[in-house]
């Protein structure tokens, strides 16, 4: 697939997993790039904004990124940080800070010791699709209406997909590049 602005992938805690749809994403798109995982500080939310903003400063021209789970989180802090410019972000599936995960999980009390919390409901400063699940075990559907409400993205119900995740069976996500196109083929500013 060939889109004009560059894709920028933002995964999750769990990083770069090699059976997720972003994996599969990426090789599949021409313009991409990667948030590349932390080798220290994996749980600390601040060294994972900073490696957002370093991709970003080496990426010249349009960007979409492309976040999934905690890194829609991580997307939503970067922006209330940052003034780049970002054609578009597509935010698949993001977790609810105030309810306690599956075991496999890091617990939310965690999470706020390596400075986690809920990001700011404030509108992003460009446009956004948020996709989220009726059955996913991160967060409720009506916890994902508020996030696009409060994001100003448009909101996309995706059914009974779990978290989107391969434990969920997804794999390859054929949905995502549809997603994309519709972020790329935006103008500036793009009414979604």
């Amino acid at each position: 697939m060939e889109t004009q602005a560059t894709v920028l992938i933002v995964p999750g805690l769990r990083d770069h997993v090699e059976e997720h749809w972003q994996t599969h994403l990426e090789k599949r798109l021409r313009r991409v790039c990667s948030v590349p995982p932390l080798t220290e500080q994996k749980l600390d939310c601040n060294a994972r904004i900073e490696n957002i903003q370093k991709q970003v400063e080496r990426i010249q021209g349009d960007i979409i990124l492309v976040a999934h789970s905690a890194g829609c989180l991580m997307v939503a802090h970067w922006a209330a940080r940052y003034t780049r410019e970002i054609k578009g972000a597509l935010l698949v599936a993001p977790p609810d800070l105030n309810i306690d995960w599956p075991p496999q999980y890091p617990t939310p009390d965690t999470l706020r010791e390596h400075g986690w919390d809920q990001p700011a409901a404030q509108p992003l400063p460009f446009p956004s699709i948020l996709a989220a699940s009726t059955n996913d075990y991160l967060a409720s559907f009506a916890t994902a209406e508020k996030m696009a409400a409060a994001w100003g993205s448009k909101l996309v119900n995706l059914g009974d997909v779990g978290h989107l995740n391969p434990a969920s069976g997804f794999g390859p996500w054929p949905m995502a590049e549809a997603f994309i196109e519709e972020l790329d083929n935006c103008l500036t500013p793009c009414a979604l």
